[in-house]
């Protein structure tokens, strides 16, 4: 059965491809779009990963890969997928025959494993997510105002004399009007109908932040004034941010918090576990930030300092948690108008045909304008002519709105040193470069108790010992997880603490919050040297634990695996965010 499972999922994403050709779409970026969305769909499910790489043809250890592409995929759970939003877009007549693709593999990633209810309600939402983005729209209301947009004959929209410039967005837009289709891609072009993305016409970011009313900092909400409410205008303007970024706040939002002082976010910081070199370097970065202005409101000559930063290191050491504080940071100093971050990586910023890349890049930057773009794996531009033209477009950005962006990207140390030295432009702007280290076995087990306790459950001595002695039977190669690996095991042990606790009708108190050493690995699958305790026999069945969860398999420490690079979602604790 498993076996039949595998290859259902092989020939629906092959099939996926072949619908994708023949829309125009390039094949390997519908492949990778079809094991993504399947990776998201069943990674809540006992021994999908095993499967989902069986296959994909990838090596049956490479359980980073699984972890990796469901993380990148996890956003289409909730919103069309990108070569859908392509072909929609575009009014091609393949659009419906790709969302029944899609479909096709998102059923066949749900039957991976041994799903439960949770891989059964991922599979039918995002069916009906991406069968939705597919229908027949029904156009927007003209807005009232005496401005609307008059398509021409070329295709692209054209406003009158006098009125912004707007440009169709290419994502999911939540703050569509209540009575449409909650993913009408439609909507997001106005009462004109889909259109294909202007390819003759690139609009710069001025024009972009005219067209989303973010042009003067801490101005009124544009979507008070542009047009009225429900309006295509008032789509364009308030929806274009949490389009491209996913979990963007809402400008009213962003703007409604008050800023927090620059003492508060280095306590913050210094609160973090580890991370002492990043700390010493964040900080020697603040004060030779603030020594700058105190000389050029002296009246002195001012040095040209580049802020922009890369981050190295492997997942999970906090690279997005530190790069969050340092916009705060940024904007408590006045470098920043906002002080927000933008989190991206190459599926935001590239597009699915030349001269579309330089628009959708643009985009994103103009959302992140205030606050820090944070690339992750900007290693992943350099592969191809898309990639290219994605950096070429975030070269001249920069240097236009250098006094209030910044940009951080990050990534493992060898790929982002070939990066930078991709474009001569990056080197200049990329001066200061910052390391974080992987975390300790004393690190690590702060860290796990921290989640723990954050989650109401309480680790005994006994239990942070045994973890401490797991993780330094890990390798630390070259994407180990970190703050990840910590979390993966808390969940699994969360997981064995629910099934020891099966046949306890009534538990205590303690016995609810508890987590026991036999928590963390039982006695079968553990080795010698870290039995410290003698473990309960009341632990699942072996036909539970013979298909492995993710994290078992990142954690099986008799076969010395050190793929243990799995992200999460996982908010309890700032230690453990992706990057």
């Amino acid at each position: 059965m498993s076996a039949a499972r595998q290859g259902a999922l092989a020939r629906s994403i092959t099939a996926l491809t072949e619908v994708g050709r023949q829309g125009g779409l390039v094949p390997d970026d519908v492949t990778r779009e079809g094991e993504r969305l399947a990776a998201a769909v069943a990674e809540s499910s006992t021994g999908a990963a095993p499967a989902w790489l069986e296959a994909v043809g990838r090596a049956p250890d490479d359980f980073t890969a699984f972890f990796e592409a469901a993380q990148r995929g996890r956003r289409w759970r909730s919103a069309p997928t990108d070569q859908l939003t392509t072909l929609v877009l575009a009014g091609s007549e393949h659009a419906a025959a790709y969302a029944e693709a899609l479909a096709t593999v998102i059923d066949a990633a749900g039957a991976l494993g041994s799903p439960g209810l949770a891989a059964s309600a991922n599979a039918a939402s995002t069916t009906a997510v991406q069968r939705a983005a597919a229908q027949p729209h029904t156009a927007a209301p003209q807005p009232a105002g005496p401005h609307p947009a008059v398509p021409s004959a070329a295709g692209p929209l054209h406003p009158p004399h006098g009125a912004p410039t707007r440009f169709p967005t290419p994502a999911f837009d939540p703050t569509l009007p209540s009575g449409t289709n909650p993913f009408d891609l439609g909507s997001l072009v106005g009462a004109g109908g889909l259109r294909p993305p202007a390819q003759d016409v690139l609009p710069t970011v001025d024009a972009i932040l005219d067209a989303l009313g973010a042009r003067t900092p801490g101005a009124p909400d544009p979507a008070t004034h542009a047009a009225p409410s429900g309006t295509p205008g008032n789509q364009a303007s308030g929806g274009a941010q949490n389009a491209t970024t996913g979990d963007a706040p809402a400008e009213e939002e962003t703007e409604a918090e008050p800023p927090r002082s620059l003492e508060e976010l280095l306590a913050e910081l210094d609160a973090l576990i580890g991370l002492d070199r990043v700390k010493h370097e964040i900080r020697q970065q603040t004060e030779l930030l603030r020594i700058e202005q105190l000389r050029t409101a002296a009246g002195l000559t001012r040095p040209t300092l580049t802020r922009h930063l890369v981050f190295l290191g492997n997942p999970g050491t906090g690279k997005t948690t530190v790069a969050r504080l340092v916009a705060g940071i940024y904007r408590a100093l006045g470098l920043l108008s906002k002080g927000h971050l933008v989190e991206v990586d190459r599926s935001e910023l590239v597009a699915g045909y030349l001269g579309q890349t330089a628009v959708k890049t643009s985009e994103v930057v103009a959302t992140a304008i205030g606050g820090v773009l944070f690339i992750d794996e900007a290693y992943g531009l350099a592969e191809d002519q898309y990639g290219a033209e994605a950096i070429n477009t975030l070269v001249k950005d920069m240097e236009d709105h250098r006094d209030d962006l910044v940009v951080i990207v990050a990534g493992y140390p060898g790929p982002m040193a070939g990066f930078i030295a991709t474009n001569p432009g990056l080197e200049s702007r990329f001066s200061t470069t910052i390391t974080f280290d992987d975390y300790s076995d004393a690190e690590l087990r702060g860290i796990f108790e921290r989640m723990a306790t954050s989650a109401d459950f309480e680790p005994l001595p006994t239990t942070l010992d045994r973890f401490e002695q797991m993780v330094s039977l890990v390798p630390r190669t070259e994407g180990f997880g970190n703050g990840r690996h910590a979390r993966n095991v808390l969940d699994a042990a969360i997981a064995r603490h629910a099934w020891r606790l099966k046949d306890t009708p009534e538990p205590t108190l303690d016995e609810l919050r508890r987590l026991l050493p036999e928590d963390l690995l039982p006695a079968d699958e553990a080795p010698e040297s870290i039995l410290q305790t003698t473990p309960t026999e009341d632990v699942p069945p072996a036909d539970v634990l013979d298909e492995p969860t993710a994290a078992d398999d990142a954690l099986d420490l008799a076969d010395d695996q050190p793929d243990d690079d799995q992200p999460t979602d996982a908010t309890v604790s700032p230690q453990e965010e992706p990057a």
